[in-house]
């Protein structure tokens, strides 16, 4: 079983990786495929919905002869990173009490 992140999820990933310093596209991808596995087709309209909502500011700096666009995390999508990264907290929390803490009547028996 493949578990799929949603919109805001994604949004999350990806300013969470872009917050560690300022990064290009697909160094992006990269880094998000060492745990999950993503297509550039997903990652691109994400970064651009992000910088849409002002979440992430775009500059392009050359690289090898070519302009490479690298992104970087505004403090609007600092505090939604922090927004989400909280609401994740609780929502993992309550997760873990079913799968692991018998809230769902397993007897505390992990699956």
């Amino acid at each position: 079983m493949t578990i799929t992140p949603n919109a805001a999820l994604m949004d999350a990933i990806v300013l969470s990786v872009v917050a560690r310093d300022g990064t290009y596209g697909y160094k992006i991808t990269q880094d998000i495929r060492a745990v999950m596995e993503i297509s550039e087709s997903t990652l691109y309209p994400v970064l651009r919905r992000l910088q849409k909502d002002g979440c992430l500011d775009v500059y392009d700096q050359e690289f090898a002869g070519r302009n490479r666009r690298y992104y970087r995390i505004t403090p609007r999508g600092r505090a939604q990173l922090e927004e989400v990264l909280g609401e994740w907290e609780s929502y993992k929390s309550r997760l873990d009490a079913i799968f692991y803490d018998g809230a769902c009547g397993n007897g505390g028996k992990t699956p």
